[in-house]
């Protein structure tokens, strides 16, 4: 069931919790994807309380009325109206994808509210090496049986001129891309999601103006939490070249990379992933492992 809240420009912000224990706020990615995408977490919920928020303009949170209301900022406004919403005063946020670029995003610009950070598939940009990594790890698969449809939907995706109806498709069409070995559990979990209608206009912002022009590295050494980056080694979009980039800037971060791996990592290794970020969010703040 969700619940919500009623942002300062009236809008509704829909979340979920599921599990028991401290919360941990959780921003899925895309953008225009909603929390459905986490699905559980891989079980993380068996030490946390996780609080799933739906972005702006996906599941059950308004769209903004302007179109073009879908910049990194106002990602982070939502997230730090939900802080307040909450009550809390400082929080563990984890940020899957386009929702860990807001998530460290909100590290920036909002130090002292972050208690520890878990970065699962971002980026501070996509410049020249991060886009030959996402063309490598595209053509390795190119010889699977579901590729030729999932390439198509690539390749719709990044047109932005797919409709939300469209991009569902596009999505479950895609989806094997982003596992390393695209099999039953992959294919259960596409099935949980695929009924899922992404924001469009979100989708064909990031493509259109910001994908190609954000860049968070000069920001990211103000980044005052103690930070996991963590990523798939198979990962085709964020894989380890992002998440070593990250790790490098960061100044209180620590680097996973997970073995035979791809980009949903608590659906196709989730007990290295729930363990991972269960004992980077329970370790002593004394205890800092320098980023590898």
């Amino acid at each position: 069931m969700h619940e919500t809240l009623t942002t300062s420009d009236g809008r509704t912000l829909a979340y979920r919790r599921a599990g028991a224990g401290p919360i941990l706020v959780c921003h899925p990615g895309g953008p225009g994807l909603s929390s459905r995408y986490l699905t559980d977490l891989g079980g993380l919920g068996e030490s946390f309380t996780l609080v799933l928020l739906d972005p702006r303009g996906t599941g059950g949170s308004d769209r903004p009325a302007d179109p073009g209301a879908y910049q990194l900022e106002h990602y982070v406004a939502d997230l730090e109206e939900l802080r307040r919403h909450l009550g809390l005063k400082r929080m563990s946020l984890l940020g899957f994808s386009h929702g860990a670029i807001v998530a460290l995003a909100y590290g920036v610009a909002h130090p002292d509210h972050v208690e520890r950070l878990v970065v699962a598939g971002g980026a501070a940009r996509f410049a020249e090496e991060q886009l030959a990594a996402i063309d490598a790890g595209v053509a390795r698969r190119e010889n699977e049986p579901w590729f030729p449809r999932a390439k198509a939907a690539l390749d719709l995706e990044s047109s932005g001129s797919a409709s939300d109806e469209e991009l569902r498709q596009a999505m479950a069409d895609m989806l094997p891309v982003y596992f390393h070995h695209y099999d039953e559990r992959a294919e259960r979990y596409a099935a949980d999601v695929e009924s899922d209608v992404p924001n469009g206009d979100a989708m064909r912002l990031w493509e259109s103006e910001i994908f190609a022009t954000f860049d968070l590295r000069s920001q990211l050494p103000s980044v005052a939490a103690r930070t996991l980056v963590i990523a798939g080694d198979d990962d085709f979009v964020t894989g380890p070249t992002c998440a070593r980039e990250v790790a490098a800037l960061v100044p209180q971060a620590e680097l996973v990379i997970v073995e035979e791996c791809g980009h949903m990592l608590w659906v196709e290794r989730p007990d290295v992933f729930v363990d991972a970020v269960v004992r980077f969010l329970t370790r002593p703040t004394t205890s800092v492992p320098p980023a590898g």
